[in-house]
C-alpha cells in the first residue's frame, strides 16, 4: 500500500491506499490545520491497518503547485516518513491529483464528452490561480501555469468546446470569464484519495524523488498576456 498526502490546499487529507483505490481516509477541511492534524491522521491510518510506515511500498505527496505553508508540510512530512522507513518517495502535480477526482457521476451531470476540457484550478490569492488543462482521456493541452484571471482568459480556446472548472480557484472565474460553455463542479473537493493512480504508475516505473533534495513545485511567477495561438489548433 502507499500513504497518499495531500496539504496543497486548506484541505488536509491522508489516504491509505492500495492498487485499486483508497482502502482508508482521514481528512480535514479547517482551514490552518496541517500542522496539528497531518502526524495524527498518519497515524490514525496505520494503526487502523495494522501496519507500520515500513510495512508501505512507498509514501506519496502532492507536491504542488498550492498552499506554500501547505506545501511545506506536507513535503516535510513525506520526506521523514520516507527517510526513517526507507521506502520511495513519490511526487504528484496537485492538478493531475484533481484531474482524477473527476468521477463519471461529474462527467455525466455536466454533459462532458471527449472534446471537453478538464481544468483543475487552485488558489492562488487575490485574481491568481494555478490551473492546468487536459482532455478527458487525460491529455495535456497546457502545462501547468499561473495566471491573473480577467475577462479574457481562456480566450484562445473555441468557445464551441465544453471546459470543466473546479477546484478552491474556480470560483474566481465565475462572472469574470466572459466565455461561454464553461461549467464548474462547485462539489469538487481536492483529496488524498485521487492519488493512488498517479502514485502506483510511478511506483511501477520507478520514478521517484530525492529525499535529500525534493522541494515542492511552487510555481510563484505569474503571467498576464494570452496566448496568441488556439490552444487546439483551430
Amino acid at each position: 500500500m502507499i500513504l497518499c498526502l495531500e496539504t496543497s490546499t486548506p484541505v488536509c487529507s491522508v489516504a491509505l491506499c492500495g492498487k485499486n483505490g483508497p482502502v482508508a481516509l482521514k481528512e480535514s477541511s479547517e482551514d490552518k490545520s496541517h500542522a496539528s492534524r497531518l502526524t495524527v491522521f498518519i497515524q490514525e491510518l496505520l494503526s487502523g491497518a495494522g501496519i507500520r510506515a515500513a510495512d508501505l511500498e512507498a509514501v506519496a505527496v502532492s507536491k504542488g503547485p498550492g498552499s506554500y505553508t501547505g506545501l511545506r508540510i506536507g513535503v516535510s512530512t513525506a520526506k521523514g516518513i520516507a527517510y526513517g522507513a526507507s521506502i520511495p518517495l513519490i511526487g504528484v502535480e496537485t492538478t493531475l491529483s484533481m484531474f482524477h477526482g473527476i468521477s463519471e457521476d461529474i462527467s455525466n451531470k455536466y454533459g462532458l464528452d471527449d472534446t471537453s476540457l478538464l481544468v483543475p484550478m487552485l488558489d492562488a490569492r487575490r485574481m491568481e490561480i494555478y490551473y492546468s488543462i487536459m482532455t478527458t482521456g487525460g491529455i495535456k493541452v497546457r502545462e501547468i501555469t499561473a495566471e491573473i484571471i480577467d475577462e479574457l482568459s481562456f480566450s484562445d480556446i473555441p468557445e464551441s468546446t465544453r471546459m470543466l472548472l473546479f477546484g478552491d480557484g474556480a470560483s474566481k472565474c465565475r462572472g469574470v470569464v466572459k466565455r461561454d460553455n464553461i461549467v464548474f463542479a462547485d462539489e469538487f473537493m481536492i483529496s488524498a484519495a485521487y492519488m493512488y493512480k498517479p502514485a502506483y504508475k510511478s511506483l511501477e516505473a520507478h520514478q521517484f524523488e530525492d529525499v535529500a533534495y525534493f522541494e515542492p513545485f511552487y510555481l510563484k511567477d505569474f503571467i498576464t498576456s494570452r496566448p496568441k495561438k488556439n490552444i487546439l489548433g483551430r
